[in-house]
């Protein structure tokens, strides 16, 4: 599987703007199913955190005074993935954080995400649900630290990634995972899974 960056924000709301903002990003890196690079930090947007997000995340007010700024975070984050192809759980919500806060400093997106749990709505339809703490433990894979905390996110979705692709090698025979591909495959409707992956055995 070629490199891939998986991403997880958190936020003091659903919908990026003026007065919702990101709080803490984490990416890894992901190179043949492996782990083999890390960025994570706070940041400090000026913004409150309402006191349920505060007790979701463990992300207060008090450490985002000291945090670095927004901006200085997704300069530092957006050089450390470059172009390398993004992927976050649930994307849709990343990648309107992604792409706004980019849009303060002035940057464009120049790659597509695509989305795990998409892709394990086509690929684990046996899971209670598809919520990543469910998933990581219907997979039996490793509980990477506390949940809604970015790292342990961006690690589980990661590793959520690795596992599904070698679902897709052993037991589908899919051999050559692009991200272009998988970009493709999350949008194939659920029911059509099956067939659409024989086409793929072998190749």
């Amino acid at each position: 599987m070629e490199r891939i960056a998986v991403i997880d924000f958190e936020t003091t709301g659903i919908t990026p703007n003026a007065g919702c903002r990101a709080t803490e990003i984490a990416v890894v890196i992901l190179e043949q199913g492996r782990i083999v690079d890390r960025y994570q930090s706070l940041m400090n947007a000026g913004v409150r955190v309402p006191a349920f997000i505060e007790q979701l995340t463990g992300i207060s007010n008090a450490m985002l005074r000291t945090a670095p700024s927004a901006e200085r975070v997704m300069n530092e984050v957006n050089e450390f993935v470059g172009t390398t192809p993004l992927l976050a759980h649930n994307a849709a919500f990343d990648q309107k954080f992604w792409d706004y806060e980019l849009g303060r400093i002035k940057r464009t997106r120049l790659q597509n995400f695509a989305c795990s749990l998409l892709l394990a709505r086509r690929l684990m339809p046996a899971a209670p649900n598809h919520k990543l703490g469910t998933l990581t433990a219907f997979a039996r894979l490793p509980h990477t630290g506390q949940a809604h905390r970015a790292m342990a996110d961006a690690e589980m979705a990661a590793n959520l990634l690795a596992h599904m692709a070698g679902e897709l090698r052993d037991k589908h025979g899919v051999q050559v995972l692009s991200h272009e591909w998988l970009c493709k495959l999350q949008k194939v409707p659920a029911a059509k899974i099956g067939e659409h992956l024989k086409r793929y055995r072998g190749v």
